[in-house]
Parts: structure tokens; C-alpha cells; sequence
């Protein structure tokens, strides 16, 4: 597909902007200004690398999840940079599901995983799940919270949970997988393992460690 050339130069140019100052708010109302989401997914198709980098970061900036397709494909583009783009636009739009009231519990949540208190997540989570029981990344984070308290196989149901409502979660794939691994499931760790490398194949560490795996597996 081709460029707009009317419409590529202010795109690239909000994003070379935009690594240069940082200003998140700026590159937004630029790009709020001049295009749609729909312009935006057309412009990933570009056979030029600048132009998905700046539509990948725009749709991770702007999007709902119904966009998350979107990343999916970019998960494979040959440029990295856009690569790691779509990775970190994925996990944005994984907290920007339901209500202001929802997200701002799950923010609770999270810093209260980064801060170790996991008993309080399991609480809060619990909590949003009850507010929004169709909120993947509640699931996810509850998940994380059960796992760092060692209660794996309610980790398991809780990443098995995200991944059902969310079949894109990669993150929540590779929770389960370690889960399993934790309980001495091989088998199923590789499974699920390869399902999150198959959902991001950027994984690198997770693709060593399935090697590892698949390779201990055949020395049994």
C-alpha cells in the first residue's frame, strides 16, 4: 500500500518530535488533530519503517483494545523498533479496558504489587473483578499477585481466566507457563510457553528457556 504523501511528513515529523522532547501530551493533540485511528491502522502498512514507528506508537497512545489486532501483526514487523512499539502499545491497551473507576483500581493494584504487598492485590483485585468480572488484566494481575505468593494453581486459573476473555495475552500465557513449571508440569509448561512465544515471538529469553525445556524433556 502506498504512502499519503500529504499526510506521512506530519505524522513522522509529531514522532521525530516527540523523541526529542518526550512530551507525550504534545505528540497526542498533534496527532489527535490530523488523523483517525482508521488512518492510523492504514498507515502500519507502510513500506516505510518511520511511518509504522510513529503509527504504532500513536495507536498505543490513542486506541482501545479493539485495536489490539493491530499489535498482534506488528509483533512480527520486520523493523524492531516497531516491534517494540506494538510490545509496549499491547500492554497499554491491556490497562485501558472499562471504566475510569475500573482502570483506577487496577492502577492500585499494580503499584501494590510493585511494592510486594501482595496479600492487599489479591484484596483488590478481587474487588475489581467483582466491579468488572470481564476486565482481563484484573484477572492477569491478580494472577501475578497469587503467583508471588507461591499459590500457583490459583495463578494458573486466574491466567487461564485473562487469556479466555483476552486470547492476544501473551503475558498472561507466560504466567500460567511458569505457574506450571513451579508445580513440576512440563508438559504443560511448554504449552503454554509456546503458546505465549507463538502470540510474541519477540519473547528471546522465553524462546531459550523453551529450548531448554523441550531439550530436558527428551533426556528424560
Amino acid at each position: 500500500m502506498s504512502d499519503d504523501h500529504n499526510t506521512v511528513p506530519h505524522l513522522v515529523l509529531f514522532y521525530i518530535k516527540y523523541l526529542e522532547n518526550s512530551d507525550t501530551a504534545a505528540f497526542i493533540s498533534n496527532v489527535a488533530r490530523f488523523y483517525t485511528i482508521g488512518t492510523l491502522e492504514r498507515l502500519t502498512f507502510s513500506e516505510r519503517d518511520e511511518v509504522r514507528q510513529s503509527a504504532a506508537l500513536a495507536i498505543g497512545f490513542l486506541a482501545d483494545q479493539s485495536e489490539e489486532v493491530v499489535f498482534y501483526r506488528l509483533l512480527r514487523d520486520k523493523d524492531r523498533t516497531v516491534r517494540m512499539l506494538a510490545e509496549n502499545g499491547i500492554r497499554a491497551l491491556w490497562t485501558r479496558a472499562g471504566s475510569d473507576a475500573n482502570r483506577q483500581m487496577l492502577r492500585a493494584a499494580m503499584r501494590l504489587i510493585s511494592a510486594k504487598q501482595y496479600e492487599e492485590a489479591v484484596s483488590k483485585t478481587t474487588e475489581l473483578i467483582e466491579h468488572a468480572p470481564q476486565f482481563a488484566e484484573a484477572w492477569n494481575q491478580r494472577a501475578i499477585a497469587h503467583f508471588a505468593l507461591k499459590q500457583y494453581q490459583f495463578a494458573i486459573e486466574d491466567g487461564c481466566k485473562a487469556l479466555n476473555l483476552n486470547p492476544y495475552h501473551y503475558a498472561a500465557a507466560l504466567g500460567i507457563g511458569h505457574a506450571y513449571l513451579f508445580l513440576g508440569d512440563i508438559t504443560r509448561a511448554i504449552e503454554y510457553l509456546e503458546l505465549a512465544l507463538d502470540i510474541n515471538p519477540n519473547l528471546e529469553s522465553v524462546r531459550q528457556n523453551l529450548s531448554n525445556l523441550v531439550r530436558q524433556m527428551k533426556e528424560k
